[in-house]
């Protein structure tokens, strides 16, 4: 299975968001359709502006921690 960083972007120089999922596809639908309520809804982030590819876990959130730094 994949697991996915990923990272939102409200517009150009605007709010940005990173996470991590095992469905992407599903995961930005929930974005865009602002389908949870939560820190993406209230400031707009929905377009897709990067992501990586891991094969574990772990190693995912690792390098979403790293990021947030």
């Amino acid at each position: 299975m994949a697991y996915y960083v990923y990272l939102l972007a409200s517009k150009k120089y605007g709010t940005l968001y990173i996470g991590v999922t095992n469905d992407i596809v599903r995961r930005i639908y929930e974005h865009k359709s602002k389908a949870v309520a939560g820190f993406s809804q209230r400031y707009s982030v929905d377009r897709l502006v990067w992501f990586e590819i891991y094969d574990d876990p772990l190693t995912a959130i690792a390098r979403e921690k790293e990021l947030k730094k």
